[in-house]
């Protein structure tokens, strides 16, 4: 079985518990999007939008917004809790022995290590919108001992975001929901250095700033 035909049977398998369960099926679904990163918020947002156009089930584009949100927070504070009580090292043990069931691989955990170190703990924001970074970063967050109350303050606004575009990318779309995943599968490289740019402008920013409040202090 190929990795595009299992996260395909993932996707449907999603869809029918966002159906059948609503507001509670989506933020299951989210919380085990960031602890199992094959399931797609790609295509569980859209289509969470697609059904607040269509009426049904309850759902609303700020419901969806705030209950993705929601669940994407408490499944990252899964992966921050791991990262801050058993150290990289552990960590990287139980990548290495069991990542293949999620998989993940030594690789992705080397990459939001790599991040995290580069950009600092703004990256808990903006490495959201990454695929696979979004659920690791937590790791590195949690081995630093990030503060708690800043890492899920970055991390509800980062998914809030994410949740509220995808999810109006559905709204908009209607039946043909299904673009955005294809659309993002296809731009992954683009939306990735995009979003590299922007943590690159916005760390270099606070750099100046703090050099200037020095300079004028002394």
């Amino acid at each position: 079985m190929g990795l595009s035909h299992l996260i395909d049977i993932i996707a449907m398998w999603v869809q029918d518990i966002i159906q059948a369960m609503g507001y509670w099926g989506l933020g299951l679904v989210m919380f085990l999007e960031n602890v199992f990163p094959p399931i797609p918020s790609e295509a569980v947002l859209p289509m969470a939008g697609w059904l607040a156009f269509e009426k049904e089930g309850g759902f609303t584009l700020w419901g969806v917004t705030l209950v993705g949100a929601i669940g994407s927070v408490s499944g990252a504070l899964v992966f921050y809790g791991l990262g801050y009580w058993f150290g990289e090292q552990r960590v990287r043990v139980l990548v290495r022995r069991y990542g293949k069931w999620l998989l993940l691989t030594e690789a992705d955990f080397d990459t939001a290590l790599e991040w995290f170190a580069r950009y600092g703990e703004v990256v808990i924001f903006f490495g959201r919108m990454v695929p696979i970074v979004r659920s690791l970063v937590s790791i590195p967050a949690g081995i630093a001992s990030m503060n708690l109350g800043l890492f899920n303050l970055y991390t509800a606004i980062g998914t809030a975001l994410w949740s509220f575009l995808l999810s109006l990318a559905g709204y908009i779309l209607g039946k043909n929901w299904g673009l955005v995943m294809e659309w993002i599968s296809k731009y992954e490289k683009v939306v990735i250095v995009l979003a590299v740019a922007v943590m690159v402008i916005f760390v270099v920013s606070r750099l100046r700033q703090r050099q200037q409040k020095e300079t004028n202090k002394s």
